[in-house]
């Protein structure tokens, strides 16, 4: 089953590699969307595939890169929009 996800996480995620990290991860799996950077230090992302290859993914921005210190992490479901490939937002 197919599903699509908007995530938010916060903490220390901005100037870390988060996004990079993100997309390489994201690509690797097979999985569509973007991801970007917010206004007030979060990360943003939405993220489409497999049911259970977006939640191996949710799972793994929960600790994210290694220079990352996440605190929280927000997560829902969004409508699947049927996109393919994974970038780096503006």
């Amino acid at each position: 089953m197919r599903r699509r996800v908007r995530v938010v996480v916060r903490g220390g995620v901005q100037g870390v590699g988060f996004r990079y990290w993100t997309a390489d991860a994201a690509r690797a799996a097979g999985l569509a969307g973007w991801v970007r950077n917010l206004p007030g230090g979060e990360v943003e992302a939405e993220i489409e595939g497999d049911d259970d290859a977006v939640g191996r993914l949710v799972d793994a921005l929960r600790a994210g890169p290694p220079l990352a210190h996440v605190t929280g992490v927000h997560t829902e479901d969004v409508p699947v929009r049927g996109e393919d490939g994974f970038r780096i937002a503006p």
